[in-house]
């Protein structure tokens, strides 16, 4: 299966992606792309990873390469393959491959899912050597002083069978992202739905409760791109609880139990 991979191209005319730093990530971010460092940022789902990296590109002035990694993903996706073109075979770059050649950043999305060949054929690229070798043109490619390598991947979603390598690991510098403390959660909601400050507030206060929540097995937490959800149907018009329903409770979870815990708690913020 292909890999799912996006190309964002930024031009003058863009502006950069939103995104409300929380600590000094950006400053890290520009010291090892400078320094030719490859990167690791963990962190839960919907904290802002992506879209930080997004924003750093787009701040840096170069084009990125992301790929959504998944359990079928290998490295030929990544670095290409021979493909049946108007009759001829013809050698197609796959998305690691047109990133090293063009000097850009590449950002592997949930690396651990895909298959474990693809994080051999990172390694070359991530010590002092940054080359890609391409076994099947003869190729090795030299990346050039702008090309960087950005992995990323939830550490608390993850098991012993999918996990990184210790021998991987250590090859990457490495940025722990969390969700914003409240102040600045409720900033980004804000800006992105457009939904104003004040009604903001109580839905952050409550995604603080639900992921305070012990007694309640939730494989993940209320992420900051729900409330950015829930906060847009509350703006267009639907009723906080409804909207709270929709967007903070039913995609967690399908238990009817659970999800009646949760609403309760719901209903005792907007109630």
């Amino acid at each position: 299966m292909p890999p799912q991979q996006y190309l964002h191209n930024p031009s003058a005319a863009d502006a950069l992606p939103f995104y409300k730093p929380v600590g000094n990530e950006c400053t890290v971010f520009e010291t090892a792309y400078r320094q030719r460092l490859p990167l690791l940022i963990k962190g839960p789902t919907g904290c802002g990873k992506t879209r930080f990296i997004a924003h750093m590109a787009a701040r840096l002035g170069r084009n990125l390469h992301t790929v959504s990694c998944h359990d079928d993903l290998t490295a030929a996706d990544l670095t290409g393959r021979y493909l049946l073109k108007g009759g001829e075979t013809v050698w197609m770059d796959g998305p690691l491959t047109r990133a090293v050649r063009e000097g850009s950043i590449c950002y592997l999305d949930e690396v651990v899912e895909a298959r474990k060949d693809v994080t051999v054929v990172l390694h070359p690229l991530t010590d002092d050597r940054r080359i890609l070798p391409l076994e099947r043109t003869g190729e090795i490619l030299q990346a050039p002083d702008a090309f960087m390598l950005v992995i990323s991947y939830n550490p608390g979603y993850q098991n012993i069978l999918k996990s990184l390598k210790p021998s991987t690991r250590q090859r990457f510098v490495s940025i722990s992202f969390d969700f914003p403390p409240p102040e600045i959660e409720t900033g980004i909601i804000a800006c992105e739905s457009g939904l104003g400050e004040n009604q903001c507030i109580p839905l952050v206060n409550l995604a603080r409760q639900l992921r305070d929540l012990k007694e309640i097995d939730l494989e993940e937490v209320v992420s900051t791109r729900l409330l950015v959800y829930c906060a847009i149907l509350i703006k267009n018009g639907l009723d906080p609880l409804q909207a709270a329903e929709t967007a903070l409770v039913e995609p967690l979870c399908d238990d009817h139990d659970i999800k009646q815990g949760l609403l309760e708690l719901i209903r005792a913020t907007y109630g």
